[in-house]
């Protein structure tokens, strides 16, 4: 997503989220909200409510901005706050990803197509929380890993903006189509999201390594001309 989009899209909630802060509602009680939403899409997805679940997993984005946004202008985030915002985030975004190949079993896309469907919503689910975890481990090792072409945003708007105007698809197209076709690119994108982590954070170690063994022979180096000073 481009950063003006970005820019504009957080200016426009400028006004909620003080209107927010002045009623003094917790981060976590947005975040929960957001997390009810998002699972309200799956379970939309699931019984077929293509439009309906892509306008909630829209609106769940906005909350997931929102909880972050009100803790930090309140100088209330906490560890506790971040470790419930990424469950409930990652619980949502399963039974999100399992409504979705729940429609297409049932008969959301052609016979032909459902053994495939599935197997790329599984794709999708999986490749979503190992980027997540990816993020997670390597800021656990101190670390920072943000990169990537598929984050949270992204995967949101990529699939629920589509779905809000067209459903699942076209009538003169294929039954599903569309949001086969949109889950296949997103798993394609977090497929490729985590490999640009791994690739990141092997740099990034290697380089801090290269730095440690820089120092280290600087320090021998050191003791050796003071031990030659002495002699």
């Amino acid at each position: 997503i481009p950063g003006f989009l970005k820019r504009g899209g957080e200016a426009a909630l400028t006004p909620l989220v003080s209107l927010l802060i002045a009623g003094r509602v917790s981060p976590n009680f947005i975040t929960t909200v957001g997390a009810l939403i998002l699972v309200g899409g799956g379970v939309a997805f699931g019984t077929g409510m293509i439009r309906l679940g892509g306008a909630l997993l829209l609106l769940s984005g906005i909350f997931d901005m929102l909880d972050g946004r009100v803790a930090r202008a309140n100088e209330g985030a906490s560890k506790f706050g971040a470790f419930y915002d990424s469950t409930l985030d990652r619980v949502g975004e399963s039974v999100l990803f399992g409504g979705i190949a729940i429609y297409f079993v049932t008969g959301g896309v052609v016979e032909s197509w459902r053994v495939i469907a599935v197997a790329v919503s599984i794709v999708a689910l999986s490749a979503g929380l190992i980027i997540s975890y990816a993020r997670a481990r390597a800021e656990g090792l101190g670390l920072e890993c943000k990169v990537g072409i598929a984050q949270r945003a992204e995967r949101i708007i990529g699939l629920g903006a589509p779905v809000l105007f067209f459903g699942a698809g076209p009538r003169a197209w294929p039954p599903g189509s569309l949001l086969l076709g949109l889950v296949t690119l997103i798993a394609a994108a977090e497929v490729v999201t985590v490999i640009q982590r791994i690739v990141h954070v092997r740099k990034i170690t290697r380089v801090a390594r290269r730095h440690t063994q820089a120092r280290w022979a600087t320090g021998a180096l050191a003791g050796v001309s003071k031990e030659r000073t002495k002699q």
